[in-house]
């Protein structure tokens, strides 16, 4: 397996939202400058109807995403668009779910289903709606760490749950240029620089690790076989 084939786009979250990143050292100057700055809002907006609640659901198994919560984004950010059952929350997050320090941070083709579980819907994903705010509100990047760190201080965002997982199985998933669909996986959230308690990276390992320092947690991302729809996936290493 190749470890470095992605790296976390934070989320993220991916991010991160948590989404993901690409190798970031061969070209990461070409790609900085790709994305210096947010493009225009309507390049990541969704032209309105039920296909961002579709590729929102895509990100898992019908048997999880038919009864989750689906938000979608608009001008003034995500919004509830069907009401959940089971705990779950879908969203396609955009590419300011990346770690600022991602080159495809502002990166408009950017989509990403993912479904959290009830933990992470809780206390993790209001981080990336948090970021969200800020980057429609027109903050920089610099702004955006500043407030998120400040938020995290004070306890204005709720302290992250153990067991919060999310499903990025989406076939339709572009998660950024290079790794574009990628692999399905899984991800696991838990605070803190955790890598070395899971053997993340390690050689022969399935774990992939990614430490986010702005959102003060490890990312652990496990790659599965097939896609959410039941297709197989493509075989590890590629």
């Amino acid at each position: 397996m190749q470890t470095k084939t992605l790296s976390f786009l934070a989320f993220a979250f991916l991010a991160a939202l948590v989404l993901f990143g690409a190798t970031r050292r061969a070209g990461a100057q070409a790609e900085k400058a790709s994305y210096p700055a947010m493009a225009p809002l309507d390049q990541y907006l969704i032209p309105e109807g039920d296909s961002e609640i579709a590729l929102a659901r895509s990100a898992a198994p019908a048997s999880i995403s038919d009864g989750a919560e689906v938000m979608v984004l608009g001008p003034k950010g995500y919004t509830t668009a069907v009401k959940g059952t089971n705990g779950f929350l879908c969203i396609v997050e955009r590419s300011w779910g990346a770690a600022t320090d991602e080159p495809e941070f502002w990166n408009p083709k950017v989509r990403a289903p993912i479904c959290f579980n009830p933990p992470a819907a809780r206390t993790f994903v209001p981080i990336f709606l948090m970021k969200t705010k800020l980057v429609l509100a027109g903050k920089s990047k610099t702004e955006i760490v500043k407030a998120t760190a400040s938020a995290l201080d004070n306890k204005e965002l709720p302290g992250l749950e153990p067991g919060a997982m999310c499903y990025m199985l989406s076939k339709q998933q572009y998660l950024n240029d290079r790794g574009m669909s990628w692999h399905p996986h899984m991800m696991f959230v838990v605070p803190g620089d955790a890598s070395k308690s899971w053997g993340g990276n390690l050689p022969g390992s399935p774990v992939i690790a990614a430490d986010d320092p702005e959102e003060r947690v490890t990312i652990f991302m496990v790659w599965v076989g097939k896609w959410s729809d039941g297709t197989l996936a493509p075989p590890i290493g590629d």
